[in-house]
């Protein structure tokens, strides 16, 4: 018995020695174990210092690790698979109230603003949601207004595009309250790029979609993508880096959204579908998506077109909020959405104790789920 406990520690170690961070409900499934056994051998080995527990997920104790590798250099950046400050002992927010700013509910952001919540409720501090749509383009009104609630610091996720102007952002080193950037980075130089920041690496995660499909002998991958969003950009210029890195050949991103409308319209998915069939008869047979929303109307539209996922096309979405919900199940982009809340509430929290704690700006990465969207080559014509 030792020594098959042995090896499902062995076992353990290994998948997350290449995963990462991975959750432990996800770890049980790809290793078909009983979660409960998993559960048991990861508190094992995390007793035994070989893997460190964060929020329901696993990664090795030495990611993200400030001064190890990937870890906070100089200036406080650090690049983690995890949460490096959340694997300490939480901080106590006893009594205190954070203001939470963000673009929209409903998506995305559900999973950062629930990774917050849970981790002030773990600190006994009391997390207050404000909402600043995209489209109205008022932080400073509404981070006046969540001020007035008398909170004692912000997690700030202001609609700003990367390339902006350096200056949008000055008026946050006047705030009242310590203040953290979620999934946005201030332009290098400006005076807002002195605040901590936590976010996704998105240029890393569309760099894991590329692989895995250049892994299955895909050689030309289409983007498609939106553009009125801080993570389409990102999820764009990652298209263009990893395209180089990789040797693949290079695609025109198609863009999603209406051919001729403005950059909130939605591109009518006949419309994409159609675009994506004619990709597929140029020999172009893998997509990445960005976002689920998009992704998951493509299968049954496609298969209106004679194309299947994925014996024809490997579709991967970006998001994972969704993608797990449709026919076939999507391969996804999953970015750390949990984590970049939790994250930032422990970070800010931190910043408001006294302590000579430097500036930090913190990029988690991405984790690519692999599901049934993706598994076929290129056909040979």
């Amino acid at each position: 018995m030792a020594a098959s406990a042995d090896k499902r520690r062995a076992r353990i170690l290994e998948v997350v020695r290449e995963l990462g961070t991975v959750r432990v409900a996800d770890l049980a499934t790809r290793l078909g174990m009983p979660t409960v056994t998993v559960r048991r051998d990861v508190a094992t080995l995390a007793d035994a210092g070989r893997l460190r527990r964060s929020h329901g997920s696993v990664t090795l104790p030495d990611a993200g690790a400030p001064g190890g590798p990937g870890g906070a250099g100089a200036h406080g950046t650090t690049t983690a698979t995890g949460s490096d400050l959340a694997g300490r002992a939480a901080p106590d927010g006893r009594g205190r109230v954070i203001g939470m700013l963000v673009p929209t509910v409903g998506s995305y952001f559900d999973e950062i603003i629930d990774g917050a919540r849970s981790a002030a409720t773990a600190a006994g501090a009391r997390l207050v949601l404000g909402i600043s749509p995209y489209e109205a383009r008022d932080d400073r009104g509404q981070v006046a207004r969540t001020l007035e609630s008398g909170v004692d610091g912000l997690l700030l996720t202001p609609n700003w595009l990367p390339g902006g102007p350096a200056e949008e952002g000055d008026w946050l080193r006047d705030l009242p309250v310590p203040s953290v950037l979620v999934e946005r980075r201030a332009a290098p130089g400006s005076a807002a790029a002195e605040l901590d920041a936590v976010g996704s690496d998105h240029r890393h995660g569309v760099l894991l979609a590329l692989r895995h499909l250049a892994g299955l002998g895909h050689r030309s991958v289409l983007l498609a993508a939106r553009h009125d969003t801080w993570t389409a950009h990102e999820v764009r210029a990652g298209y263009t880096e990893a395209v180089r890195i990789l040797g693949l050949e290079p695609r025109p991103t198609l863009d999603l959204h209406h051919p001729g409308g403005g950059p909130l319209t939605p591109a009518d998915p006949e419309w994409v579908a159609d675009q994506l069939a004619v990709s597929a008869g140029e020999g172009v047979r893998a997509v990445l998506v960005h976002n689920d929303r998009d992704a998951i109307q493509l299968p049954p539209l496609l298969r209106a077109r004679g194309l299947r996922v994925p014996e024809d096309i490997a579709l991967i979405s970006y998001d994972d909020v969704f993608a797990a919900l449709t026919t076939p199940p999507l391969t996804a982009v999953a970015p750390p959405k949990r984590a970049v809340g939790a994250v930032a509430l422990d970070l800010l929290l931190r910043r408001l104790s006294p302590s000579d704690l430097p500036a930090h700006h913190i990029a988690l990465l991405p984790t690519l789920k692999v599901r049934a969207s993706c598994g076929a080559l290129p056909r040979q014509d």
